[in-house]
């Protein structure tokens, strides 16, 4: 397979030379990434449809080189370095464990399964081995790890957070009365939960980190050991003491097991669990995505919330415009920020005039 990436081991050697540094807090500036692509040449296959809702009759290989076609297509500006992440939707891990993954047009939706109508504390998934959407993971994830041959990452699939999981096989209704009336039974599945969660991403890490490129997950973050975006979806709908006995314990010992553990916090519904996050010392950093309908990351409006992650010694990354960025930039200090400005024109233009603000700061 002819390769048309336009990204040399200098590159990458600036790559790893500068996220190390930034996850040492020793940078001094923002990591800064934006993407623009080239023109494909050919064709998309008839049966492509996103990675995750592919008929697993087409083979990994097909699959990994339509995936490789995109990644070598990319040009990637500022701090941006070449991946793709295995994508079959948020919390797959609930297929992996007895539950049903359904395909639908923007993402993927999953249902009990095998845990239909069962009692909350006759939920006991195990590891499968066997698995059709364990194995389909783990199969296009090696060959896209052979099909990228150390030219790109390839990230982890999106495993879910521990309550997202359970959600999925008991369902969300179910779960947040068992919350009310049975918090010992939710205590006993999530402790179920959490190490099979850890094995599925060792398993994980055994095959994308020999490439020697380091690792991601679906986030603008790049490690050069361990990373992920943990998160907890379900947590909108819990008060700060349940998620401190529910999601707190899975995310601390999660981050123990990695080296550069983040946590999604995803819309103003999880805001009162942050001090909680922050408290977490294995805890590295915070991704803030405000939510549907809501100004975006970058907005004046969370400044707050990002200077507290800040002053908690917190990491943070976030999607925003590079007019956001520019705006942050004269009044805050932006070390210890990535932050990702998406797809579109002249974005090393934009890179160079957001690090000569910071600069100027």
């Amino acid at each position: 397979m002819a390769s048309t990436m336009r990204f040399a081991e200098e590159d990458w050697a600036r790559i790893e030379r500068d996220w190390t540094a930034w996850w040492n807090h020793d940078l001094g500036r923002p990591l800064v990434m934006g993407y623009t692509r080239r023109p494909a040449g050919r064709a998309r296959p008839a049966w492509w449809d996103g990675v995750g809702k592919i008929s697993h009759d087409i083979p990994v290989e097909a699959v990994a080189e339509e995936v490789w076609d995109d990644v070598s297509r990319t040009v990637h500006h500022g701090d941006a370095w070449p991946h793709e992440w295995i994508n079959f939707g948020p919390g797959i891990a609930a297929a992996f464990l007895g539950g049903e993954a359904h395909p639908s047009p923007q993402t993927m939706w999953f249902s009990p399964g095998r845990w239909q109508g069962a009692a909350l504390r006759d939920i006991q998934p195990d590891y499968d081995p066997d698995n059709r959407w364990w194995r389909r993971v783990q199969d296009l994830t090696r060959a896209c790890v052979a099909a990228f041959d150390r030219r790109a990452v390839v990230g982890f699939t999106d495993i879910g957070g521990n309550l997202d999981i359970a959600a999925s096989l008991r369902e969300t209704q179910p779960l947040l009365m068992d919350c009310l009336d049975d918090p010992e039974g939710v205590d006993a599945l999530c402790r179920r939960i959490t190490p099979l969660w850890l094995r599925y991403y060792r398993e994980q890490c055994d095959l994308v980190m020999p490439a020697g490129r380091g690792t991601c997950a679906w986030a603008a973050l790049w490690s050069p050991k361990r990373t992920y975006m943990l998160q907890s979806d379900f947590s909108y709908m819990i008060s700060p003491a349940q998620f401190e006995r529910w999601v707190a314990p899975d995310v601390a010992e999660c981050c123990r097991q990695m080296e550069h553990g983040f946590y999604h916090l995803d819309g103003k519904g999880e805001l009162p669990h942050l001090d909680i996050l922050l408290a977490i010392p294995e805890l590295r950093g915070i991704q803030w995505i405000p939510g549907d309908g809501q100004p975006e990351s970058g907005d004046p409006l969370w400044w707050p919330v990002l200077r507290r992650i800040r002053a908690a010694g917190k990491l943070v990354q976030l999607y925003t415009s590079a007019e956001s960025v520019l705006r942050m930039a004269r009044e805050m200090p932006l070390d210890g920020f990535a932050i990702d400005i998406g797809w579109g024109e002249d974005r090393d233009e934009q890179v160079e005039a957001i690090l000569a603000a910071c600069r100027g700061a």
